[in-house]
């Protein structure tokens, strides 16, 4: 499986972007599609999730009410609408899949990870 993140920019405070995970391969193997974020000296965190054939999704609670992710099956593609960004939301974002059925948001349990795309919010 192979993936490709794209969308990331620089937005000022209160704006938005949506993100892009395009998926290629092998992706009838793939079981959910995460989005993680990592901004400097920090960790890696999950962001939010959804499986790839299923209605499940999940957010980290700082995401909530202002990230939605969404698919289309046809175009094997994963968006993450992301609206009134702030500068703690600015990171490296990453798309990652996940081929075991087993829901998680540990970035452990993803396997294939796509290359990042940047995130600026301006205050």
């Amino acid at each position: 499986v192979q993936l490709q993140a794209s969308g990331g920019g620089l937005v000022q405070a209160g704006g938005s972007l949506r993100l892009s995970c395009a998926a290629s391969g092998r992706t009838l193997t793939i079981d959910t599609i995460g989005w993680f974020r990592q901004a400097p000296a920090k960790e890696r965190e999950f962001v939010s999730a959804i499986s790839w054939r299923g209605s499940r999704t999940g957010y980290v609670d700082s995401v909530k009410g202002r990230f939605t992710i969404s698919r289309d099956n046809a175009e094997n593609t994963v968006y993450l609408q992301m609206n009134d960004l702030k500068p703690e939301d600015a990171a490296v974002y990453y798309c990652a899949a996940d081929p075991t059925p087993i829901w998680s948001t540990s970035a452990r349990r993803y396997y294939y990870w796509g290359q990042g795309t940047l995130v600026t919010v301006s205050s």
